[in-house]
């Protein structure tokens, strides 16, 4: 949403803030509290560069993420609201990579109909429409619970969540499924996007089921399409898996936010260890160029989501890596698109070269860094750095 915010703040006496003055600097993870005079208006000059920035920015529009040697690449949105709609055009957001039919469920009382479904879906397909939605079925699980649905376990992101509480519940995947294949009737432009999945059999009982609720859908008399049905790789177990599980599907997208988390056994909601959770260390970079290798060895596109698709400094090496598509919150996409054009795939991919030798993240950030830096990229990056 374009709002600044650090996440982990456990300590801040919140009581005590009350009518003080704050600098919340998101770059740095930063509050500030009571900043002098001069501090103060080193960050009024950044935040009306950030405005000025975001206001060049809008030129960018309607021209294609192109780099100069003329490589393409769409840079799609994450939503779950119809507002986000909004943002993402004015953005010029070329698709959804990532719609999560969750968050309907989580502003109501009781599970949604599937006529309440239905329109919900519709709206989402409809405003995008020719581009693709993807539509992650029902996550839920972890850190995103339903009031009227309680999961409480030990371990929630090791336990019951994803495609793993509704293949326990058929019922709400297969009325979730012909919700989603009545709402794309006439209009062809769904994806549908299966989380969690840590093995084949459960991605051969979610394609059954699909194909059910297709079948039911048909013999209603509604003249749908087999929409698209890809897989998420958030797991460390999909990535072993990827060449196996693509062989079943016609896409494969990275949830870069979860594989993080497991392959480095970090909960980033937890302060104590968040400063340990880095896309860029280099076992997670490691899987992720093995996913791209593996998906492509089967004649598959691959796309990612999550905060590291958002990141331009990252998605210059995402870009390099060979990811078909990038999916990110619509306020960073500019940004993505403003780098990206500035690049070219041979320096995007001299740079990941030199990355993939190194053995540790913080040299990595600096090595990019550096690279932005001798480009004149780096304050697009982090304006704050020149505070």
């Amino acid at each position: 949403m374009g709002i600044p915010t650090v996440m982990g703040a456990v300590d801040l006496p919140y009581s005590k803030v009350d009518g003080i003055e704050l600098i919340i600097d998101g770059y740095r993870g930063e509050i500030i509290t009571n900043p002098g005079k001069v501090l103060r208006e080193q960050y009024e000059v950044l935040a009306e560069q950030e405005r000025q920035l975001s206001e060049g920015l809008d030129v960018l529009r309607e021209l294609p993420c192109e780099t100069t040697d003329g490589h393409r690449i769409p840079l799609w949105v994450n939503t779950g609201l119809l507002a986000d709609v909004v943002r993402a055009q004015e953005r010029g957001a070329e698709g959804v990579g990532l719609y999560r039919t969750e968050v309907p469920f989580m502003i109501k009382e009781r599970f949604p109909s599937e006529k309440e479904q239905m329109a919900i879906y519709r709206e989402q397909l409809e405003a995008f429409h020719p581009l693709p939605v993807t539509m992650r079925s029902l996550d839920i699980g972890g850190d995103k619970c339903l009031p009227y649905f309680p999961i409480k376990e030990e371990n929630p992101f090791l336990g019951w969540r994803g495609i793993r509480v509704t293949l326990d519940h058929p019922e709400i995947f297969l009325l979730q499924a012909r919700a989603m294949l009545k709402a794309s009737a006439g209009l062809n432009n769904l994806r549908i996007l299966l989380p969690m999945i840590s093995g084949i059999r459960e991605l051969e009982e979610a394609l059954h089921l699909i194909h059910r609720a297709w079948c039911e859908v048909r013999d209603e008399g509604l003249d749908v399409r087999m929409p698209p049905v890809g897989v998420m790789i958030e797991v460390p177990a999909a990535v072993y898996l990827t060449r196996e599980l693509a062989r079943l599907v016609d896409f494969i997208s990275v949830g870069s936010n979860d594989l993080t988390q497991y392959l480095l056994a970090v909960d980033r909601n937890n302060p104590r260890v968040a400063d340990l959770y880095d896309y860029l260390h280099p076992a997670v970079l490691e899987a992720l160029q093995r996913v791209v290798n593996e998906a492509h060895g089967e004649g598959k596109p691959v796309s990612i989501c999550g905060e590291m698709a958002g990141d331009p400094a990252a998605a210059m090496l995402l870009l390099a890596m060979g990811f078909d598509s990038l999916s990110m919150n619509a306020t960073n996409l500019p940004k993505v698109k403003w780098l990206l054009r500035q690049v070219s795939m041979d320096t995007a991919q001299q740079l990941l070269g030199r990355v993939m030798l190194l053995d540790s993240p913080q040299v990595i950030h600096s090595t990019v860094q550096l690279t932005l830096r001798n480009l004149g990229l780096s304050k697009l990056i982090n304006p704050s750095a020149a505070v």
